[in-house]
């Protein structure tokens, strides 16, 4: 067993109230298991200064979907990350499949956002994957390593340091469809690797998660691989009973 904090991260999307965040949050607040497992959610830009202020003095934390490559300026439509830290997020997701493959992220785009972020003080969660077609032709090695290679080549190695990777297969992403915890321990073994071949210490300390059709009955065991440091939850994020149980399988 490493010392590697586990981490259980809700990602709300494209979804989300003012009444259901109220009721989200508060569910959240209230029932936080105490097991040393570091809850976070990630929440829609429009949402984030309500959820700092429902969170404030809470044990959870707080994050964004996605941020600009850019710092503050004639961006329309863009959100900053001095924006964010004014906000009180901590963490922004960086690379989720759904804006590499519908809103047309590349490689390149990813590694240029992971950089600035880290840059700007925002601990990054950084996602990789394949899709179906990629797995079932053997490729999925050679899709992790393109993905982070490029965020390594632009970045350098001491941006991952305090920085987070989640795996997550495009293939069972919000169909139901989850990796079998060899099959993810095999991926999260394998960026692992990848990581220590540029630095070891970084690579033991790096936490990987598991993001793809997590729920409160398949959790523990994807929790219990050893390369496994904790989830990045979709659908189940928004329901506070599925994300408080998921959070309390990990120990």
């Amino acid at each position: 067993m490493t010392d590697r904090q586990p981490l259980v991260a809700g990602n709300w999307k494209m979804n989300g109230s003012r009444a259901s965040v109220r009721s989200l949050l508060d569910g959240l607040c209230r029932g936080v298991p105490e097991n040393g497992v570091e809850v976070l959610v990630c929440a829609p830009f429009i949402h984030i200064p309500l959820a700092a202020e429902l969170l404030a003095g809470s044990a959870i934390g707080l994050g964004a979907q996605t941020v600009s490559e850019y710092g503050n300026g004639a961006y329309t439509g863009e959100i900053s990350t001095d924006m964010l830290k004014d906000y009180g997020c901590g963490y922004v997701i960086i690379g989720h499949s759904e804006r590499r493959h519908i809103l047309g992220e590349t490689n390149e785009t990813v590694a240029r956002k992971f950089r600035h972020a880290r840059d700007s003080g925002l601990q990054v969660i950084l996602c990789l994957g394949e899709r179906l077609e990629e797995r079932e032709a053997g490729m999925t090695e050679q899709v992790l390593s393109e993905q982070l290679d490029a965020v390594i080549a632009a970045a350098g190695m001491e941006c991952f340091s305090g920085a987070v990777i989640a795996y997550e297969p495009v293939w069972a992403i919000g169909t139901g469809r989850t990796a079998t915890p060899e099959q993810a321990q095999a991926a999260h073994s394998f960026i692992r690797l990848q990581v220590a071949r540029h630095d070891d210490r970084i690579a033991d300390g790096l936490r990987i998660l598991y993001g793809g059709s997590v729920k409160a009955d398949n959790a523990a065991g994807l929790f219990a691989m050893a390369d496994v440091d904790g989830g990045l939850i979709g659908g189940a994020s928004l329901k506070v009973d599925d994300f408080l149980a998921i959070c309390q399988s990990i120990g």
